[in-house]
């Protein structure tokens, strides 16, 4: 009987130990996990269709007041570098698909918008463990991860290196 139960205690330990893993975000230097959601239009967009290209991955919502202010500084960031390779990738966690399309019109947002409405260990803000918002990971040409949770003054300076 007491191996049994040590047995399960194992399995459990090593369960909850595996689920942990699977739930770490992306640290500096690793390659960033794909990701491929619905834009407002329903098309999936898939981070690695990005390759080659500087990417901030961007975890925001309508319903949070410094997301909405962090759209507005990335717009002049955004024109100044787009036609040179840099894109943002916004995913969205918002419960309420309108509220997010709105916020998109509201704030003017023309870069890439995608919505992650799975729920639980489906979502994408789950699998990159993903505890508060905004949180961005600037991404190099290579997919790797350049920069976790930088504010816009670093991603301008860091843009014109990762850029070349």
């Amino acid at each position: 009987m007491k191996i049994n139960q040590l047995f399960f205690a194992a399995l459990l330990s090593c369960l909850l130990f595996s689920t942990a893993l699977l739930a770490q975000p992306p640290r500096k230097g690793q390659l960033a996990p794909d990701i491929r959601l619905q834009n407002a239009q329903g098309d999936s967009v898939a981070l690695s269709s990005l390759r080659g290209k500087v990417v901030l991955i961007d975890f925001w919502a309508s319903w949070c007041g410094p997301c909405r202010i962090s759209n507005k500084m990335a717009k002049p960031v955004y024109e100044q570098y787009k036609a040179k390779g840099f894109e943002i990738l916004a995913i969205s966690v918002d419960q309420n698909a309108a509220a997010w399309k709105r916020a998109i019109k509201q704030d003017q947002m023309t870069w890439l918008q995608v919505h992650d409405a799975a729920e639980g260990e489906d979502a994408v803000a789950y699998k990159w463990n993903i505890r508060q918002i905004p949180t961005t990971y600037l991404i190099d040409k290579n997919g790797k991860v350049a920069a976790v949770d930088p504010d816009w003054m670093e991603i301008s300076k860091l843009l014109p290196k990762l850029l070349k």
